[in-house]
């Protein structure tokens, strides 16, 4: 899928040591609810709203898992750099 200003796709690697718990998923649900973007979280052909914390503690986020974050939406781009941001600083867990 090709990256436009209002669709960016991005894969990440789960780094923090519990992966995709409920405490990260608060933090993903947070986040992404400050967008009127849709964000979709996804592995393996399976994806989920980043604005579901049930969704996100489905996702199978396990230390080492790789997930694809889609956001679609005007404000797509800010979206993505503030998740992006949660993934780089392992949820602030480590």
């Amino acid at each position: 899928m090709m990256d436009t200003p209002d669709s960016i796709s991005r894969e990440f690697t789960v780094e923090n040591e519990y992966g995709i718990h409920a405490r990260p998923a608060a933090l993903l649900v947070k986040t992404a609810g400050k967008f009127s973007c849709e964000i979709l979280i996804g592995k393996k052909g399976y994806e989920v709203s980043a604005k579901s914390i049930m969704g996100l503690l489905t996702i199978e986020g396990h230390r080492g898992a790789k997930l694809c974050v889609h956001a679609t939406g005007e404000d797509a781009g800010e979206a993505m750099v503030e998740i992006a941001d949660l993934f780089e600083k392992k949820f602030f867990e480590d």
